[in-house]
């Protein structure tokens, strides 16, 4: 049974396994609580017992399972119909039910393979002119023109990004008036890197590889481990920076819509 609630809190979250998609829901709900239509949370039950719950923000789901639980068949085919009732945009979940759950869902989603990578620190921070609190118009100026999704979602982008840097979940960089980065969460001294931008003039002069190298060594003194996901076919650019590939997990994206990357 899958079902919407509002009855969650910091210690019911702090059950989920240790993951990205587990920090993910955690990073929605002390942004934002349970108080906003744009935001929900489910269960995932089965016989009386909790199995796992998920987030639904801004249509993407992130799903992720309690310790010492596992999602059967019979649940995968329970979520697949959910999903499909619910269609949202993306959908990401523990790497080892991604493959069965996109081939139940493969006529209405396409399936992504995608790297994780851990940050290797050298204890080596280069001096570099990093503006760690940029004004955001100029952040999202360089990303606009390298996210397409971004281009007519102005308002909500900003308005986001500045909610979660205001409550001290994320962070933005700047590096000159070409290159950004921003921190998509920072939960439990973890923080996943999320969109790098480098605006077309300024590309393929290693701009994007010297701000993340920057940032994995900046966050590494603040006791802050840095990950980040990728393409597969990205592993040599990042292993070169100083990311370290730790796994392969599968996205799942609707087919009526335009890629996101």
């Amino acid at each position: 049974m899958i079902y919407q609630t509002k009855d969650i809190d910091l210690e019911l979250i702090a059950r989920l396994r240790d993951n990205n998609y587990s920090r993910r829901i955690k990073s929605h709900f002390l942004a934002y609580g349970t108080k906003y239509d744009f935001l929900r949370f489910f269960f995932i039950e089965q016989k009386g017992e909790k199995l796992g719950m998920f987030s639904e923000f801004n249509s993407a789901l992130m799903i992720s399972t309690f310790e010492g639980r596992e999602f059967s068949d019979e649940m995968l085919e329970e979520l697949s119909g959910f999903i499909r009732m619910l269609k949202p945009f993306s959908v990401e979940l523990e790497r080892k039910y991604g493959d069965r759950l996109a081939q139940l869902l493969d006529d209405e989603y396409r399936s992504e393979k995608r790297t994780e990578f851990d940050f290797v620190p050298t204890g080596k921070l280069p001096q570099l002119e990093i503006d760690e609190t940029p004004k955001l118009d100029d952040v999202y100026r360089i990303l606009a023109q390298c996210f397409p999704r971004l281009e007519d979602s102005y308002e909500i982008w900003l308005t986001d990004t500045s909610h979660r840097i205001r409550r001290g979940l994320s962070q933005s960089f700047l590096m000159g008036d070409y290159t950004t980065a921003t921190i998509q969460y920072i939960i439990d001294k973890v923080a996943l890197v999320g969109q790098v931008g480098t605006v077309p003039e300024e590309r393929g002069k290693m701009h994007a590889r010297t701000l993340l190298y920057w940032i994995g060594e900046r966050l590494w003194q603040q006791g802050i481990r840095v990950k980040l996901f990728a393409r597969p076919h990205r592993v040599s650019y990042y292993d070169e920076i100083g990311f370290k590939a730790m796994g392969i997990d599968t996205v799942l994206e609707r087919r009526d819509e335009k890629p996101s990357h």
